[in-house]
């Protein structure tokens, strides 16, 4: 009973945010709903947290707008056709990951590329609603660009289309701090069609819904495939990165196993369910899995009852159709407020200077490359590799001299990205102290070593020994003592302690 409590309680935020990220995605509304249906009854039976659910999320909705705007115009017949069709590459690229149990994956995107682009993606989703929440058009291009438009002409806005969107903020922010589980999403939808129908509202609405059940089909625009295969790669994983840590998170809280490859077949599963019937590319959500989570849920079945409640909807999704499009904005532009980490950027900032760096590489990537963000995920990885690199390849060495006897402390990995700083370093070591008849190189601060670093210890080997010097190894951590004595060949004393 506490699985069909929550799954319903879901639903009730889940059909009018399914309509607003469908909007954000350059979709109609009612591809949204056909999204909501069938991929939470089809995860359902893999998934491996009880709480997350699946649907259309503000994040998965604007990196589809990203690759599709791309190959077509939104709102037109290829654009749907095509949001399906991405939907199926991102299905299949979850269901292959965990099927070949790669579900790592979901952890090699750092954590300063996911705060960073987190933040620039939020400020985008609340800038592309803008024009809507204030009632204006304009035909200038560009998510920030119109954004800026509308803010600059305030003779513009329509006073009817902010009442709407200011409202709707209101009910959402007000009512959850009433109670978490206030459907406030709900009774904004409620009223905005009642006052718009009472009024005749003669703003923007949703308009014509098709009404009724998806109807099934494997048509799509197969010869399309290659053009939307890397963004869809990029879906697949970044899409999954957040509501994985969520899954995370509520497993430790409830001491609860938790597996990605299976989690990722669920979110495979449902993609492929959201193709089939005309959707749009899904995700987890944060929102609805919190709310999921507190309202009580014990089994993934609960995911099964959302989409059971939204199909059951569908029949009668027309009583939506004067459903001003502002109070959809102002749904979205709450969402993505609650996506900003500006905190945790900082965070990042002040604790490190290279990953700070990363983050905000990455969000200004997201600005500058919109719409086609997915580009930023693939800068910022780039970013983090390079810096990683950069840190790794960062060898430190310490000398102390007595006269006779002179000891290097080696600090940093040792591996073929850092092997002619660690050449360098000797050499100029054994060069600074003519005097020198034997030498200790102390390896406690070297975190890992690889064959070409050995390589280098070899070489210095046979050069010290033609000057005269006996070199000693010591305090050498068990992986790299046996590479060592791989390479040296009993020619030197390798340690683990001082001898």
């Amino acid at each position: 009973m506490a699985d069909v409590t929550a799954g319903v309680a879901v639903s009730l935020v889940l059909v009018p945010q399914a309509m607003a990220y469908a909007e954000l995605a350059g979709l109609p509304a009612g591809v949204g709903l056909f999204a909501a249906a069938l991929p939470p009854i089809l995860a359902a039976p893999f998934a491996s947290s009880p709480y997350l659910q699946t649907g259309p999320t503000a994040m998965t909705a604007l990196l589809t707008f990203g690759v599709l705007t791309a190959v077509a115009e939104p709102q037109t017949a290829e654009y749907v056709a095509l949001a399906a069709l991405l939907a199926m590459v991102v299905g299949l690229g979850r269901l292959a990951v965990g099927v070949l149990r790669l579900g790592q994956i979901s952890y090699l995107m750092s954590q300063p590329v996911l705060t960073g682009f987190t933040t620039g993606a939020a400020v985008l989703i609340i800038s592309s609603q803008l024009p809507t929440a204030l009632g204006v058009s304009t035909e200038r291009n560009g998510v920030l660009d119109r954004a800026g438009w509308a803010l600059a002409h305030p003779g513009e806005w329509q006073s009817s289309a902010m009442a709407f969107a200011l409202g709707t903020a209101v009910v959402m922010i007000g009512g959850r701090r009433i109670h978490r589980l206030f459907p406030g999403v709900l009774l904004a939808v409620a009223v905005g069609i009642a006052i718009s129908e009472a009024f005749d509202y003669g703003g923007s609405v949703i308009g014509t819904v098709d009404a009724g059940f998806p109807a099934l089909s494997l048509d799509l625009q197969w010869d399309s495939v290659g053009s939307l295969v890397v963004g869809g790669l990029v879906i697949a994983i970044v899409g999954f990165a957040e509501p994985a840590a969520l899954a995370r998170t509520f497993a430790t809280i409830e001491r609860e196993p938790w597996d990605p490859n299976r989690e990722f077949v669920g979110q495979g599963m449902a993609n492929l369910a959201s193709a089939v019937s005309g959707g749009l590319p899904v995700g987890g959500s944060f929102s609805r899995s919190s709310l999921n989570h507190l309202g009580g849920a014990r089994t993934r079945w609960s995911g099964a009852i959302t989409g059971i409640a939204v199909l059951s909807f569908l029949p009668f999704a027309y009583v939506v159709e004067q459903l001003p499009r502002a109070v959809l904005a102002a749904i979205v532009i709450v969402a993505g407020v609650n996506l900003i980490e500006a905190g945790a950027v900082r965070r990042i900032a002040l604790r490190s200077r290279p990953q700070g760096s990363v983050a905000a590489i990455t969000f200004v990537a997201t600005l500058a490359t919109a719409p086609h963000v997915e580009r930023a995920v693939l800068i910022g990885i780039a970013v983090s590799i390079g810096v990683h690199l950069w840190r790794e390849s960062k060898v430190v060495c310490s000398l102390d001299s007595d006269g006779a006897h002179l000891i290097a402390r080696v600090e940093g990995v040792l591996w073929f990205g850092s092997s002619s700083r660690l050449e360098n370093l000797l050499g100029d070591a054994v060069a600074t102290h003519p005097e020198v008849e034997a030498m200790v190189v102390d390896l406690a601060g070297v975190g890992r070593l690889d064959y070409s670093a050995a390589l280098i210890f070899e070489q210095f080997l046979d050069n010290a020994e033609a000057a005269g010097v006996k070199v000693e190894f010591r305090n050498v951590a068990a992986p790299a003592r046996r590479m060592l004595k791989r390479q040296l060949d009993g020619r030197v004393a390798i340690s683990d302690g001082p001898s």
